[in-house]
């Protein structure tokens, strides 16, 4: 439509020339004929075209240099070729800012692609999922965080949210990211990690001269560092940067290891021996406090130990999944949309634990039409299914009794693939 808008100008005109009364000429909107090639993505070319119209119905045939309206025309057609020269330079500004523009985007996806890494479909026998949605326009990241890796531990994996949102808290994503990298292969024990963790997020802290209590204070030749840091950040001098962190180490035989620093609790999606879907917050225990808030306590912490049995699923999220209202202030319902997405793969027959991907892709799909596409804050949203084949004689915790599950075709006996399942 953009590019009969010329030829749909040029006819408009010349009709509303002809059914006006003598004397009375609106030929001159003509010269608006160029720009308009301009405005609809047409190239120098199409300008030239949309001016060369432009010209032929200013000029009909039979018109000579001694009609009286022959000066008017004449001024017309200068003014054709004046916007028309100005529309082809600014086709040319605009195919250059076009080409910067997507060098500039190439980089910065790469970038974002190296700090929160696309997660592998499926990693020692568990299926993951994960979803970033960033309160900033035209970002992919923002202040919250997730990575999953599989060390010689166990699969790690970490969820965090920075203190604020948007791009202001991108560095700090990534001072803890990077810690969590390394740390998650080099260290035996959970609290290992989440002290190096802290370690890392502390020197991140001290540079751009933001400091928790009791960990030091800038110096005086630190100060206008730190205004002008959290000055950028959108933060006042005064306040205190922190970031919510929930680490978890998961088993081969399904056992759960989490340590909590703030952070919202995942929740529990099961179904019970009739069908019925559960979904349940993992909420045992008083979580510490967020990093670089308070200092973590000097003995070993406490953590949390649950079993996550073949078919079930852990879900973790944000607190902007939870935060999220819509125009009339009403909250978004995390649970019953969890709800609604196990329950429709256990109507099935047998049924089928609801795969990581629908149940993040479903989250997701419905916080955006919650919000209009609207967030108030950053979103990480990540899903882990156990598909690894339940053993003979596996518990599954006090008082939990779950219906055994159809699981892929890679949790199948050998002789179902070939002989050679991978569990």
């Amino acid at each position: 439509m953009g590019r009969l808008a010329p030829a749909l100008w040029v006819a408009g005109v010349m009709l509303w020339e002809c059914s006006l009364p003598e004397g009375t000429h609106v030929l001159a909107l003509l010269a608006a004929t160029p720009a308009l090639a301009c405005a609809g993505s047409a190239g120098r070319s199409g300008i030239w075209v949309g001016g060369a119209c432009a010209l032929l119905a200013l000029y009909p045939l039979g018109l000579c240099p001694g009609d009286q309206q022959f000066g008017g025309r004449a001024a017309t057609t200068a003014a054709i070729l004046c916007v028309a020269m100005a529309s082809c330079y600014a086709v040319r500004r605009r195919t250059r800012l076009a080409d910067e523009l997507a060098s500039t985007r190439e980089v910065a996806t790469a970038a974002q692609q190296a700090l929160i890494r696309p997660l592998p479909p499926r990693i020692e026998g568990f299926t993951l999922a994960g979803a970033y949605l960033s309160a900033a326009r035209c970002a992919a990241v923002g202040g919250d965080l997730y990575d999953v890796a599989a060390t010689a531990h166990g699969v790690r994996v970490v969820i965090g949210d920075v203190r604020g949102h948007g791009l202001g808290a991108v560095s700090t994503v990534a001072a803890v990211l990077g810690a969590f990298r390394e740390a998650a292969h080099d260290e035996s024990e959970l609290a290992q990690v989440l002290r190096r963790l802290e370690r890392a997020l502390d020197r991140h802290l001290n540079c751009r001269g933001l400091s928790a209590p009791g960990k030091g204070a800038p110096g005086p030749a630190q100060v206008p560092v730190a205004s002008a840091s959290a000055a950028a950040d959108g933060y006042d001098d005064a306040d205190e940067e922190f970031v919510t962190v929930l680490l978890l180490e998961v088993r081969a035989d399904g056992s759960v290891t989490v340590l909590n620093c703030g952070h919202p609790w995942p929740y529990r999606l099961s179904q019970e021996r009739d069908g019925a879907p559960v979904v349940e917050p993992v909420a045992e225990g008083e979580p510490l406090p967020p990093l670089g808030l308070l200092p973590l306590p000097p003995g070993p912490p406490r953590p949390l130990r649950l079993q996550l049995p073949p078919g079930e699923t852990l879900f973790l999220y944000t607190d902007g999944a939870e935060d999220a209202r819509d125009r009339s202030g009403e909250f978004f319902p995390l649970p019953e949309v969890l709800r609604a997405a196990v329950t429709e793969r256990t109507r099935a027959v047998p049924p089928i634990p609801a795969a990581p991907a629908e149940v993040v892709g479903r989250v997701r799909h419905e916080l955006l039409g919650h919000t209009r596409t609207r967030l108030p804050d950053d979103v990480a949203l990540l899903a882990l299914r156990n598909d690894r084949c339940r053993v003979h004689g596996q518990a599954q915790g006090p008082g939990r009794e779950r219906v055994a599950v159809r699981l892929p075709c890679s949790c199948r006996e050998p002789s179902a693939v070939g002989g050679g399942g991978q569990l």
